[in-house]
């Protein structure tokens, strides 16, 4: 391959071994001599600090101070001369330091020996760089204040040379270092591609759909978890392909439900035609019956009129649901946004309920909620909850218990209306909200149901921009819509 892992990390290694050569050669050439001239200098500044704590205790002839000074003087290479103010000597270093005598007398009465170079300066002392007889030293001469007069040198050897010996041994080493960890790099990033190499032959053919291939490393490592990570991905995509699969097959279901949802919306045209025909039916045959006069005691006057009238409610209770169904499906039905109390509007929807639910035998449950500001259209949410309230109505079965519920949820107000009873079919829960779905078409029929009132929930809630839904729970059904909370956060009643 052209831009190989293993070329890269080759010339990786070279270009970061060239920068080290470098560095060191820099390092060497502006740093080294710096460095030398001041490990020499602290040394002599130390063996300085004895000697003046040795005059200030007067402490010359004791064995510490002796064996103290002379273990510096061999270990660094440093020579000393120590005399007193009768210029009576106190120590001589055993490395030459009775050489240091008459350079001591000369630089204490201003002679100089050779070239110098001042490096530091005080009252008690001089540090300074001196060539001598083409020879290099370090010196430090003085007087202390207690009369004790010293001096110390130390030779240093020609730091440029040192520094370019340096340099070529740092070159030399340098290549070949380079040259063998080249090599070595090139052979372990061989080792490392090969299975990289074997995982781009699988991602190949994983992109031909070819899922029967796997990664068999046995690599414990990154690689080895991305082998593991590639196997596992080939599987999810099996799978999720034999998901789309599915679900372009249910897809197919789906468009066979729509027909049969429009079967459904024909056949309820069809109920409808049916359901109207009837009631107008009886509505003429009794309203001729009173013209003629059939039944002229009043009993069976006003059995007429009743059943004039029922007919008459029933059939303007269809056909103003499917006229607020069409309004708010065309956008006809505009909705007026206001504040107002969605507890109080719930409580008094259900005491309009409580003499049906007696007659039923149902009990009705509510907690004592405080009040909760909604912002919404009254009137249409007022709608949705009696849709909900009078479906719990009918279906409510078992120990016949309907309960109402409230709660926060995310600056949300949720109303739940639950009622005992069997669990709606899980694949009839998507199709609850079309237009003349029934799940119990009988049981629909029976109570005057036109499976319209769920559609004209979703037509409402939707409108509002809100959400709304229903799940089965234990032991029965629970439907909800949501609306937004117009009560301040820091009012929030929980």
């Amino acid at each position: 391959m052209k831009h190989s892992i293993k070329r890269q990390f080759a010339l990786i290694f070279i270009f970061l071994m060239t920068c080290v050569i470098f560095l060191c050669w820099l390092a060497n050439t502006l740093f080294l001599e710096k460095f030398y001239l001041r490990s020499k200098t602290d040394v002599i500044y130390k063996a300085y600090l004895s000697i003046k704590t040795a005059g200030e205790t007067n402490s010359y002839d004791s064995d510490e101070f002796q064996e103290e000074l002379e273990s510096v003087c061999r270990k660094n290479n440093v020579s000393a001369f120590i005399m007193d103010a009768e210029s009576e000597m106190q120590y001589v270093s055993s490395n030459g330091g009775d050489r240091l005598e008459m350079l001591l007398y000369g630089y204490l009465f201003g002679y100089a020996f050779g070239d110098s170079n001042i490096l530091k300066e005080d009252t008690d002392y001089r540090i300074q760089r001196t060539i001598r007889n083409g020879s290099c030293y370090l010196e430090m001469y003085g007087r202390l204040s207690s009369g004790i007069a010293f001096m110390m040198s130390t030779p240093i050897e020609s730091i440029h040379e040192s520094a370019n010996l340096a340099n070529r041994f740092n070159f030399y080493v340098g290549i070949i270092g380079t040259l063998i960890g080249g090599i070595i790099i090139w052979l372990v990033a061989g080792r490392t591609t090969k299975p990289i190499l074997r995982l781009n032959d699988l991602s190949e053919r994983m992109v031909n759909l070819d899922f029967d291939a796997k990664y068999e490393g046995k690599d414990d490592n990154e690689i080895g978890v991305l082998g593991q990570n590639m196997n596992k991905l080939s599987h999810s995509l099996e799978k999720t392909i034999s998901e789309l699969k599915s679900a372009n097959n249910e897809l197919m279901r789906d468009i066979e439900q729509k027909d049969k949802t429009d079967e459904m919306r024909r056949e309820f045209l069809a109920n409808v035609s049916h359901e109207l025909k009837t009631p107008i039916a009886l509505i003429r045959g009794y309203a001729e019956g009173l013209q003629e006069g059939i039944g002229d005691d009043p009993e069976s006057m006003n059995f007429y009129c009743d059943v004039i009238v029922d007919e008459a409610v029933k059939m303007n209770q269809m056909v103003q649901k499917l006229l607020t169904l069409n309004q708010l499906e065309f956008g006809r039905d505009v909705v007026q946004m206001e504040r107002f109390d969605v507890t109080t509007l719930i409580r008094n929807a259900m005491s309009q309920g409580a003499l049906m639910a007696k007659k039923q035998g149902i009990t009705l449950e509510m907690e004592d909620y405080p009040p909760y500001h909604v912002w919404a259209d009254a009137f249409m949410t007022e709608e949705v909850f009696q849709n909900y309230f009078s479906n719990a109505f009918h279906y409510c079965t078992g120990e016949k218990k309907v309960r109402i519920g409230m709660e926060r949820v995310d600056g949300k107000v949720r109303i739940s209306v639950f009622n005992t009873g069997d669990p709606i079919p899980e694949e009839s829960l998507p199709y609850l909200w079309d237009k003349f779905y029934k799940v119990d078409k009988a049981r629909t029929r029976e109570y005057g149901g036109s499976g319209v009132g769920l559609s004209i929930v979703k037509a409402i809630m939707e409108s509002m921009n809100q959400k709304y839904g229903v799940e089965n729970v234990s032991g029965g059904v629970r439907f909800w819509f949501e609306l937004e909370c117009a009560d301040a956060p820091d009012n929030e009643e929980t």
